[in-house]
């Protein structure tokens, strides 16, 4: 729908106030806060124009009016301006607060979508890198104590996974000095280092100690509680997970007053990521916007907790390779520049660090 000029400018200025003050925009409010040329009259006409068209409606019987989902997608399909001053703002306050957390993947994404939420005001999301296509960077044993040690993997995209071993009885009574662990740990974990460096996860997920028994001439049950560890890690990686901050922040917004709304939303987010994940990581939208950001508004959505929020949300990528996704929900009076440019920011922040390692 292509919109006169008069009544793009009236429905603009709509939303832009009710995303201000969260309350229903009379005719009148619009003439004497923004400095219309035209009657009082004129304007109401033109809003009640754009109800009859979808894009606004009264919430109840003498009220202003508010956007509709279909309001909000006109103003970002059509109206909404990219302000590039404040994507710079946005790319240098961004860059300057996760310097320090370049040497660690899961520091890195913990500090992105922490940024995010308190940057937006709604709640952030991002996928950890899809771990079909990971491998094994570095994998390191570690002694904790006499009895127990640590199995530490570090993949190509730097994510960490780690996990405990127990100690034989009879590896405890060999190793009576911490310089014996770690000496053989030294040399357990070059072995192994020689033999799975480059794997991907998902072939590591199903490894056999057998596979590795027949070169370690050394204790044989040390190497298959290794493997049954290293096993788990592998399998844990290689799961679906969304990393999710700013729920305390959107709670704030009216729109989620009502106790049984933020419920389902919260249960999405919290109990149903495996229904969440596809959403988030498979952004196939006919409204993706340039740039390659996603914005789906309230009934756009396809889980009903979802519907009377905005999705924005982008792929982050390693390379040439998708690597997984960040986005925003909010409610659907959102400020839709200002998220779709912190989206675009922490997409572009993500993926020069991914593709950098």
């Amino acid at each position: 729908m292509r919109l006169k000029q008069r009544h793009q400018h009236i429905l603009s200025t709509t939303i832009r106030h009710y995303v201000a003050t969260a309350e229903p925009v009379s005719s009148k409010t619009l003439v004497d806060e923004y400095n219309f040329t035209v009657s009082s009259a004129t304007v109401r006409n033109a809003m009640g124009w754009l109800e009859k068209a979808g894009l606004l409606y009264q919430p109840h019987t003498s009220a202003g009016r508010i956007p509709s989902d279909w309001g909000y997608r006109t103003y970002v399909d059509q109206l909404m301006l990219p302000d590039q001053a404040l994507r710079e703002k946005l790319d240098n306050l961004l860059s300057n607060a996760i310097k320090e957390e370049v040497g660690s993947l899961e520091a890195l994404l913990h500090g992105v979508a922490q940024l995010l939420a308190t940057l937006s005001g709604y709640i952030a999301l991002i996928t950890f890198p899809q771990q079909e296509t990971a491998y094994l960077r570095h994998l390191q044993l570690l002694p904790l104590d006499n009895r127990q040690i640590m199995l530490i993997l570090i993949t190509d995209s730097y994510q960490t996974q780690s996990g405990l071993i127990e100690l034989p009885s009879h590896i405890v009574e060999k190793w009576a000095s911490r310089a014996g662990i770690e000496q053989e740990l030294d040399l357990l974990s070059n072995f192994l280092n020689d033999k799975l460096q480059g794997r991907s996860l998902s072939e590591l997920a199903t490894l056999q100690a057998s596979e590795l028994e027949r070169e370690w001439k050394q204790d044989q049950q040390l190497l298959q509680q290794i493997c049954q560890q290293l096993m788990q890690r592998c399998q844990s990686c290689a799961s679906s997970q969304i990393l999710v901050r700013g729920i305390s922040e959107v709670l704030r917004q009216p729109e989620f007053s009502q106790l049984q709304q933020v419920q389902t939303l919260l249960h999405l987010l919290e109990a149903e990521q495996d229904q969440l994940f596809p959403v988030i990581f498979n952004l196939v939208d006919p409204n993706n916007t340039e740039g390659g950001v996603t914005v789906r508004i309230g009934s756009e959505n396809p889980l009903e907790p979802m519907q009377t929020c905005s999705l924005i949300a982008a792929k982050y990528y390693q390379g040439q390779s998708p690597a997984g996704s960040v986005g925003l929900i909010g409610p659907t009076r959102m400020l839709y520049e200002n998220a779709i440019a912190l989206v675009e920011v922490a997409r572009d922040t993500l993926s020069q660090a991914l593709t950098k390692n």
